[in-house]
This record gives structure tokens, C-alpha cells and sequence, in this order.
């Protein structure tokens, strides 16, 4: 290990990354576990490369388990299987979700169905993924739940207005919780805007050149820097709660 990996502040904590193969989790799971906690590897699908990542991660005793929050009784054997294995959870982070683009003004392609696809994996999931884990978190004394939101959900501005709706959803829930899980469990938001990965189907090169131009500090938000905020919120962050960080290079502007 490198001399500045060498400090652990998360040395015994079990963290629970929701989406950890996705582009911000697998970067999440990373930093949690080079910051020294032992990582679940949440997975909806591709159990070889969760487990790749898992395998990959430093330190030891790493897991990936299947999940799909769209069924809350997967949440729940998921949470089963956690407790069975560690016996405790002290960060749950979610960035698990779903979207499609939509043109804001085409209300006839915005359907019920996508509607209620969108809700339950970016607002309902994540609200049963934390009532699932909120008895261990509590169970820690110093839980953490950082929620992964989008700019979307204040600027208005993203892949289509239920997605808007659904993280607008996520930023509230944040609020809620950690007004009433505290002073056990810290809920924390982070918030990011366009991200370099294969989120949105069908945004290429030229939207992300498009973007970069567009972004007062010229480029694209990348999964570290969103894996960054939310290892903050787990190592520095320690009397935040209800907060909303912006990782967007001032996109929001």
C-alpha cells in the first residue's frame, strides 16, 4: 500500500455500495475499501464482473451479492445475506437507478409505464434499500447513507421530467431522513450532473465534447469525482447530515 493510502479511517466498518458494479459504484467501492472498510458489491446483473470487482478491491473479505430494487423482497434477502455474513452494516450507499431519455416537450412519449419504471428504481428502491438496512445502520452508532441524486433534481434539466421528478424525490428523502434517523444515522446526498458513463442510452462523444464545452470548468463529471464526494461524506464529512454536494464542475450555473 502506498503511503498515502496508508491511513484507514474506515478500518472494520462494512459498506454496502447499491449499484457497486455501475461506473460510480465500482469507483465507490474502491475508495471505500482503499480507505480500509470491507465492501458489498450490490449487483441487479453480472454476477462475474461484481465479483471481479470485489476480488480486485484492497484488503480482504470483500462480497458481491445480487439485487434488484425494483423487488423489495430481493432488497430484503440481500440485507439478509449482509447480516448473515458481517454482522453489521455501517455505510449504505445507493446508486442504483434507471432512466431513458426523453425530449421534455414529447409529454406522449413520457408513458405511464416508463413513468412507474423510473420511479420505483430512483426514488422507491432506494427508499426500501434504506428502510431494509436502517435497524444495522442504527445498530453501527455512527451510520451513513449517502443517496447518489443528479443536478436534475433542481435545475430541472436532465434525460426527462420524471427522472427530474424522481432525484428531486431523492434530495427530499435525504432531508426527511436526516432530520429523523439522526443522531445515529447520517444521511447525505451527493449530487452530480452529466456523468462519463453509459448511464443514459445513446449519449455519445459528441454530447459529452457538447457538455465538456458547456461546463464552466470544461469537462465532464467522471465517476471518480462523484466516488470522491460520496468516500468524503464517509471520512471527512462527519457532522453533515441533510446536505446536498454538487459534483458538476459548475454545470448547474
Amino acid at each position: 500500500m502506498t503511503a498515502q493510502n496508508s491511513h484507514r479511517p474506515l478500518e472494520g466498518k462494512v459498506a454496502v455500495v447499491v449499484g457497486g458494479s455501475g461506473g460510480i459504484g465500482r469507483e465507490t467501492c474502491r475508495m471505500l475499501a482503499d480507505a480500509g472498510a470491507i465492501v458489498v458489491v450490490g449487483y441487479r446483473s453480472g454476477k462475474d464482473k461484481a465479483e471481479q470487482i470485489a476480488t480486485g478491491l484492497a484488503g480482504e473479505g470483500h462480497l458481491a451479492l445480487p439485487v434488484s430494487i425494483e423487488d423489495t423482497a430481493t432488497i430484503e434477502a440481500f440485507r439478509d445475506a449482509v447480516a448473515d455474513r458481517f454482522g453489521r452494516a455501517d455505510i449504505l450507499v445507493n446508486t442504483a437507478g434507471i432512466t431513458e431519455p426523453v425530449a421534455h416537450g414529447d409529454l406522449d412519449a413520457l408513458t405511464d409505464e416508463l413513468i412507474d419504471r423510473i420511479f420505483i428504481n430512483n426514488w422507491r428502491g432506494v427508499f426500501a434499500t434504506i428502510r431494509a438496512f436502517a435497524p444495522a445502520l442504527k445498530a453501527s452508532g455512527d451510520g451513513l447513507i449517502v443517496n447518489v441524486s443528479s443536478i436534475a433534481a433542481f435545475t430541472g434539466i436532465g434525460s426527462n421530467v420524471a427522472y427530474c421528478g424522481a432525484k428531486a424525490g431523492v434530495d427530499i428523502m435525504t432531508n426527511s431522513l436526516g432530520r429523523a434517523l439522526a443522531p445515529a444515522i447520517r444521511v447525505m446526498a451527493v449530487s452530480p450532473g452529466a456523468v462519463d458513463t453509459q448511464f443514459v442510452p445513446g449519449r455519445g462523444k459528441e454530447f459529452t465534447d457538447k457538455v465538456a464545452a458547456t461546463t464552466p470548468l470544461k469537462r465532464i463529471t467522471s465517476p471518480v469525482d462523484v466516488a470522491e464526494a460520496i468516500a468524503a461524506c464517509a471520512t471527512h464529512l462527519k457532522f453533515s447530515t441533510g446536505s446536498r454536494i454538487v459534483v458538476d464542475g459548475g454545470r448547474h450555473l
